[in-house]
């Protein structure tokens, strides 16, 4: 198996794409204050948080899989086809990946929701695996986000 290669899942939810769209937007916030297991902070380092150039820190907590800390960096934003696209420039990802690349898609489907979620990645060595424990996470990521937003919406 070669070092590099991609990975691609697709998360149905019940959230209108707007409404999910705004709180992907807002993650800077929202995350760590309704998903502390899974987020303790995220700073905004450079930029707006969330325009082409902006880097964020995350620190994760617990129930992050693989790694405590990353740095990335927005490299590209489509409002229109509520798009955007991320690279890992810190922490310890690259430890196992030399090149992370993330792209989240928000796409309406009736009343909710399709997520798309697609990772390009080089390895450090052939005896890392590939991120599903990545994907893995981005997938109850989803659904936790869709949770709140659907407790949001009944109060």
């Amino acid at each position: 198996m070669g070092l590099s290669g991609v990975l691609h899942v697709e998360v149905e939810v019940k959230s209108p794409a707007e409404k999910f769209w705004v709180a992907l937007g807002d993650g800077i916030n929202l995350f760590p204050k309704e998903f502390p297991k899974d987020y303790k902070t995220m700073q905004v380092l450079a930029g707006d948080g969330n325009s082409p150039g902006s880097i964020r820190l995350i620190i994760y907590g617990e129930g992050s899989p693989l790694v405590k800390v990353s740095a990335e960096r927005i490299e590209t934003v489509d409002l229109e086809n509520k798009s955007m696209t991320y690279s890992i420039i810190g922490g310890e990802m690259l430890e196992y990946y030399k090149t992370f690349k993330g792209t989240i898609t928000v796409t309406p489907k009736g009343g909710g929701s399709i997520l798309k979620w697609s990772a390009e990645f080089e390895k450090t060595g052939h005896e890392i695996e590939d991120p599903h424990v990545i994907k893995d996470f981005a997938v109850k990521n989803f659904k936790e986000i869709d949770e709140y937003l659907l407790k949001q919406s009944s109060v």
